[in-house]
C-alpha cells in the first residue's frame, strides 16, 4: 500500500504528514521507506503524551478535555495539526489503545484515524465496527495499514474529481 500511495501522491502532487501516538512514527517510516518518499513525505509529529496533542499538534484544550485523547474528534484535530505544522496538503492522524490493557475506558484495538486535506477533514475508526485484533505490534501495524489505506482512497477521490 504505501508504495502505491507515494505514487499517488507524487502523481497528484501533494504531500503529507502525520500526527501518531499509539503509532509513535511506524506511519511515517513506512512510508519513508519507498524509493521516492522524500518527495512527498514533509514530516510528522509524535504525540504519544496526551499534553504533546495540544502543544504540537494543536488540538484544542476544550476538544481534549471533552473528548480524551482517543476519539474521532481528537484524531481529526490531529491531523489537522499535522497539515498545518508541517505546511503539507494531507495530514493523517492514529490515535488508540495498542494495549495490553484498556486505557480510560476504551478497549485494546480502539482506533482512530484523522485525515485532513485540502477539501475536507474527518475520522474514521481503523477497525470499522470492531476493535483491531492482536499484540501491541499487531494492532500498530494493522492502524498504519488502516491509515494508508484511508489516505490512499481520499486522494484517489479528490484527483478523480479533479479529473471530471
Amino acid at each position: 500500500m504505501e508504495r502505491e500511495l507515494v505514487a499517488l501522491l507524487i502523481d497528484a502532487p501533494a504531500t503529507l504528514a502525520f500526527c501518531e501516538s499509539l503509532t509513535a512514527g511506524l506511519a511515517a517510516a513506512t512510508v519513508a521507506q519507498v524509493p521516492g518518499a522524500s518527495a512527498v513525505l514533509r514530516g510528522g509529529l509524535v504525540t504519544y503524551a496526551t499534553d504533546l496533542k495540544e502543544s504540537l499538534a494543536g488540538v484544542p484544550h476544550a476538544v481534549l478535555e471533552a473528548n480524551g485523547p482517543v476519539s474521532p474528534v481528537t484524531a481529526r484535530a490531529m491531523a489537522e495539526g499535522a497539515r498545518r505544522v508541517c505546511g503539507s496538503d494531507y495530514g493523517v492522524a492514529l490515535t488508540g489503545v495498542a494495549g495490553p490493557d484498556p486505557q480510560d475506558g476504551h478497549p485494546v484495538g480502539e482506533v482512530w484515524v484523522g485525515i485532513a486535506g485540502p477539501r475536507r477533514s474527518f475520522a474514521l475508526a481503523a477497525g470499522g465496527t470492531e476493535p483491531l485484533r492482536g499484540s501491541r505490534q499487531d494492532i500498530r501495524e494493522a492502524a498504519v495499514g488502516a491509515a494508508l489505506s484511508a489516505l490512499y482512497n481520499e486522494v484517489r477521490e479528490q484527483t478523480q474529481g479533479e479529473d471530471r
